[in-house]
């Protein structure tokens, strides 16, 4: 279903949609995707992880956890996703 001998190329915009990104790449994508936001001067983004059961909301979390770039992070407004998307803040 997904090449895995390409780079995903993905455009760097305040909003990063993980449904076409294989599951086991999401959290590669998510870290290089901040380092690239944070260098194009976005301060607020919004990364939709989808509802499911929670998994890659879950490492989408882990990740931003982690991160130097990130000032803080919470569900996105009922409007823009609500739980199956996340709203970041960078520094």
């Amino acid at each position: 279903m997904y090449p895995s001998d390409e780079p995903l190329r993905i455009p760097i915009e305040d909003v990063l949609d993980l449904h076409s990104v294989s599951p086991r790449d999401v959290k590669a994508v998510v870290e290089e995707y901040l380092i690239e936001a944070s260098r194009a001067g976005f301060k607020a983004l919004r990364i939709i992880h989808g509802r499911g059961i929670g998994v890659q909301r879950e490492t989408v979390r882990q990740v931003l956890a982690r991160s130097e770039r990130v000032l803080s992070y919470q569900d996105a407004p009922a409007e823009a996703g609500g739980w199956g998307a996340t709203v970041v803040t960078l520094k």
